[in-house]
């Protein structure tokens, strides 16, 4: 019987599962994780999770894995693999052989440099456990400072400022949302996370963090001291990538697939925030995405081609972000686009459609209350994925629907 292993029990690994049986998969799986408690979401740890202490919004139950014959093993880490032997050894001793091995090992937050945490008021927030530890402290009347402007900084600060903290952003770079966002979105996101009264502080260089039993402190380059009851460490994250290093597989940004999720090794086979993987939609560009959905449907795709799809990866780039009542949704890549067309859909939404010199939409950013620009960002996936060139005007007019440009 054929036995596929699964390393990394988060949405990506978990979807994978489910999705080898889904497509008629009748060997043994095993899916393998660190963490103790069951594969959950991500995206709500910034949101529900931190604000009203949700339990995680789980893939899946317990009955579930189960039933579709699946072995969940939480808690315990794999050591080593072995590529040319087809086995996984983990922390307590045990190994077991895999026909299709698939590492779906994530992403853990980027450090400070220089930085290790041993107060408790320096924190970041990658897992459950993090949200829960940080909830402690993030009441009414104490200040909170978040280093990062990016989308999981910016969701911290509007969740604490929720929960009635005082908060600072504190971003290096000229402007928050400096990768990947517009200039005219990330001031809409500024302007209201400053009407609900979060200090913004960018263009600033931090000289050191520092912290002891009271208090905790941001010392920039200019000299000045912002103190804090605690600091949160929001830039970025970093791909899990040391099991698959000491196996010998290539490492690009990443675990480095190719346009079917294949490593290096022969069998082996790599998804979500832990790989890096060639774009054929943008001329073959090696990406790596940290993304919710990303994460799903590369999880699905891995496991149609571990069962010989052999399918490429087609999906177009997809994010999002809910600060406060607005909703901010990005399909595709801008990089390379040479003009950039806005659709104002009323009562301050508006979209951004990137363009290239040849009038190729690469991207489509859209910013509103809700989900006002979720349908038009739909449709925009769509003609980013057709390689379409649709007239300026019609990307602009808002009398002239999306849809119509699909069809034609």
């Amino acid at each position: 019987m054929s036995h596929f292993v699964i390393v990394g029990a988060g949405e990506c690994g978990a979807r994978a599962a489910f999705a080898l049986r889904e497509k008629g998969f009748a060997g043994a799986i095993a899916l393998i994780g660190t963490e103790t408690i069951a594969p959950y979401e991500r995206p709500p740890l910034s949101k529900e999770t931190l604000a009203e202490l949700h339990l995680p919004k789980f893939v899946a139950t317990l009955e579930r894995y189960a039933e579709a014959g699946i072995e969940l093993l939480t808690g315990v880490t794999v050591s080593h693999i072995d590529t040319a032997g087809k086995s996984v050894t983990m922390s307590d001793g045990r190994r077991i052989l895999f026909n299709k091995l698939l590492l779906a090992t994530g992403a853990h937050a980027r450090p400070f440099p220089g930085i290790s945490s041993t107060g408790g008021r320096i924190r970041s927030l990658r897992t459950h456990a993090d949200a829960l530890a940080l909830r402690e402290v993030i009441v009414l009347g104490r200040h909170i400072a978040v280093i990062g402007g990016g989308f999981i900084g910016l969701e911290l600060a509007a969740t604490a400022r929720k929960l009635g903290a005082q908060v600072t952003v504190v971003e290096g770079l000229p402007r928050v949302l400096k990768r990947g966002v517009p200039e005219e979105i990330a001031e809409v996101i500024a302007g209201r996370h400053r009407q609900e009264g979060v200090t913004i502080r960018c263009g600033v260089a931090i000289a050191a963090l520092e912290e002891d039993n009271k208090e905790a402190r941001i010392r920039l380059a200019s000299g000045e001291t912002i103190t804090a009851d605690v600091i949160c460490v929001g830039i970025g994250a970093l791909p899990n990538i040391t099991l698959a290093a000491d196996a010998g597989l290539t490492i690009d940004n990443g675990i480095a697939v190719d346009d079917r999720l294949q490593t290096s090794a022969p069998d082996v086979y790599a998804a979500g925030d832990c790989c890096s993987f060639p774009l054929t939609l943008y001329g073959g560009r090696r990406v790596r995405l940290e993304s919710w959905r990303n994460a799903q449907e590369q999880g699905t795709l891995a496991a149609a081609n571990m069962m010989g799809a052999n399918e490429p990866i087609s999906a177009v780039p997809w994010f999002w972000s809910d600060q406060y009542d607005l909703t901010l949704q990005i399909a595709g890549l801008a990089d390379g686009a040479t003009s950039v067309l806005r659709r104002d859909l009323g009562d301050g939404a508006f979209l951004l459609f990137h363009l290239d010199d040849a009038g190729r939409l690469l991207a489509a950013s859209g910013i509103g209350r809700g989900n006002v620009v979720a349908r038009d960002i739909r449709l925009a996936e769509m003609l980013i994925a057709a390689r379409a060139h649709p007239e300026p005007m019609a990307l602009t007019s808002s009398n002239i629907k999306l849809k119509s440009l699909l069809a034609a």
